[in-house]
């Protein structure tokens, strides 16, 4: 501030003021650490200042405490000094913890210049043997509230202090007065200073969340020592004094481990009671939902968007798929027209060609000549194009009759080494495909290389319809079904039998006929044999029907299924049963019945028995 001008004197501006200018300061070092613990703690003076002010308060307290007198000092028992109140016996139970050293020396002094013996003797007090053993319980409690180490393990075990945690139904009525006086109370057990402090219903979300943060991670000196039930000092040997150290651990472990969980109930209680928590939670949520809502109809546009673009581009393609299939449709119909004329054309040069050559009656002497002529002429109407349909009527239409019949039977001729040498071609071709299939099986080792006789096509044949497709490992269960039943010893795999069926299926009509007439004799032979020592036997009375077994007929689909609804509605318990069955299956006697029946269940039993095997061999 500028001091203003004497009488006679003048101010006078020599040049003007530079415009002042804002610095951005960082603190470092110790400065630091004092703008940091003032930021926690909320205030502006420095750390220094504050715990000189703590101090000061603590000397201005101990110059103006007063001393409580225990009533109930004098009777007190020395040998149960360690349940005693230290602090009701020095006079200190208004201040306790909070008591400094200075406070408990002074206390102590004014105790003993009252209760010494030699001061009460002095004052002409009367005392009696034992009267002064209360002594020895001051002098206990000066020496563990003296001792920091021992001061602060009865400190954890301050017999005034609350252990209670509020209810939810307490922090339901009114939280912060439920819960601030509680979490104050055990923060004295902080190792930390300057806990934080409940806060108020207008508490940041920062500051409530450090609130929870500190507490959730509390790190507390309260321990338990000063509840041990056994002295080591007291030990009488080394052994001894081992044991009763592990016991005090694990007491004191005990109690710590109480204590935590005590202070996780009472952080856990505040933090689903706690209205700012649950206002915070419904503010996330709110924001969480408008933003997933502001997502939403962003994506709705943008699939909108998509969408216009997509019907935009279907539309397109709509109209060139139509604008394709109306050619495609013009096109198809020309084509149509056009087979439709050539069609009627061919049929009437057909029908022009049976109606010359039935006036010639064939060009037949006889009626067995006609009736072949007729069958090449038939041939020639589907064998012969348009033009060839033509060129021939027009011969016919032209020459005589032994004209006619030369130029027939010249272009029947001609069809037929024609269908001659297709049919040679499909024959080699067949040839062709089955050499080369055999001679894949061959490379592929095991029992694709081996020989297969007659008896093991017959029972593959077998195997394949007694198997049909849809059975659960059917290869597997048809190499099974032959391995089990083959007499020429040779063991086939699925890939084997998979190989020989397909070449089988590649046979031309004339080798499958072959095959199936073999397997036939073989049948009729073995069941047309009776042995010798049967011949005279007398026929069981379940076969006694007439017929011969050579000339039964096979089994039709239908008289199957007429077979299995006679099982299913005559059971076991039916009298004459099989006269029944019998009768519900015509042309059809209780013996052919009866031995249809025997041989399903071998069959049945027969599948069964493969399928099984290839089980056991699937969960090896």
């Amino acid at each position: 501030m500028l001091l203003e001008a004497l009488d006679g004197d003048g101010t006078v501006v020599f040049t003007a003021a530079a415009a002042s200018v804002q610095v951005q300061v960082e603190p470092v070092g110790r400065w630091l650490e004092a703008y940091v613990k003032r930021r926690n703690r909320n205030t502006s003076a420095s750390f220094q200042e504050l715990e000189e002010e703590e101090a000061s308060s603590e000397e201005s307290e101990d110059e103006e405490f007063q001393l409580e007198e225990y009533p109930m000092l004098r009777t007190l028992d020395p040998k149960d000094w360690k349940n005693q109140d230290h602090y009701s016996v020095l006079g200190l139970p208004h201040l306790r913890y909070r008591a400094t050293q200075k406070q408990i020396k002074a206390a102590h002094k004014a105790i003993v210049l009252k209760h010494h013996p030699d001061k009460r003797k002095a004052a002409g007090e009367q005392i009696v043997e034992g009267d002064n053993d209360y002594f020895t319980c001051i002098t206990k409690a000066i020496e563990t509230l003296s001792d920091p180490v021992k001061r602060r393990a009865f400190d954890s075990v301050d017999p005034t202090f609350d252990n209670a945690v509020p209810s939810k139904s307490e922090a339901k009525e009114n939280f912060f007065q439920a819960f601030a006086p509680v979490f104050e109370r055990n923060a004295r057990w902080s190792s930390k200073k300057h806990v934080p402090k409940v806060g108020t219903m207008e508490s940041s979300f920062e500051e409530v969340d450090n609130f929870y943060s500190f507490w959730y991670n509390f790190d507390s000196w309260r321990e338990f020592s000063y509840l041990d039930e056994e002295e080591k000092e007291k030990a009488e040997c080394r052994d001894e004094r081992r044991w009763i150290e592990k016991q005090n651990r694990a007491s004191r472990a005990q109690r710590k481990k109480e204590e935590m969980n005590r202070i996780r109930t009472l952080v856990d209680t505040a933090y689903s009671c706690d209205p700012r928590i649950k206002k915070f939670k419904e503010d996330e949520k709110a924001r969480k939902e408008s933003e997933k809502k502001a997502k939403v109809e962003a994506k709705k546009r943008e699939q909108e968007e998509k969408d216009r673009a997509r019907q935009a581009e279907l539309e397109v393609a709509r109209l060139a798929k139509e604008k394709e299939e109306e050619e495609a449709k013009q096109a198809a119909q020309l084509a149509k027209k056009e087979k439709d004329i050539q069609k009627k054309a061919i049929k009437k040069e057909r029908q022009k060609l049976r109606t010359t050559c039935k006036n010639w009656n064939y060009f037949g002497d006889n009626e067995a000549d006609s009736v072949k002529m007729m069958e090449e002429v038939e041939k020639l109407c589907d064998r012969l194009e348009l033009t060839s349909l033509q060129s021939l009527n027009e011969t016919l239409a032209s020459g005589s009759k032994e004209d006619s019949k030369t130029a027939v039977e010249k272009q029947v001729q001609e069809v037929n080494a024609q269908l001659q040498r297709e049919r040679e071609a499909e024959v080699q071709a067949r040839q062709a495909a089955r050499s080369a299939d055999q001679a894949s099986g061959g490379g592929g080792g095991g029992g694709a290389g081996k020989g297969w006789n007659e008896e093991d096509l017959q029972l593959l044949i077998k195997a394949v319809n007694l198997f049909p497709a849809g059975t659960n490992a059917r290869w597997e269960v048809i190499a099974n079904y032959m391995n089990l039943h083959s007499t020429s010893g040779m063991k086939r795999t699925a890939k084997d039998v998979i190989n020989k069926a397909k070449n089988l299926q590649r046979l031309d009509p004339l080798q499958k006929d072959e095959i199936n007439k073999k397997a036939f004799e073989k049948f009729k032979k073995e069941h047309s044999t009776v042995a010798p020592t049967i011949d005279n036997a007398v026929p069981s009375e379940r076969f006694d029907a007439s017929g011969s077994d050579g000339n039964v007929a096979s089994w039709t689909t239908e008289e199957q299924k007429l077979l299995e609804q006679a099982l299913k509605t005559y059971p076991v318990s039916t009298p004459e049963r099989w006269e029944k069955i019998a009768g519900a299956v015509p042309g059809r006697t209780k013996k052919d019945c009866m031995k249809r029946y025997k041989e399903l269940v071998e069959m049945v039993k027969a599948k069964k028995a493969a399928q099984e095997q290839v089980a056991v061999k699937s969960k090896k």
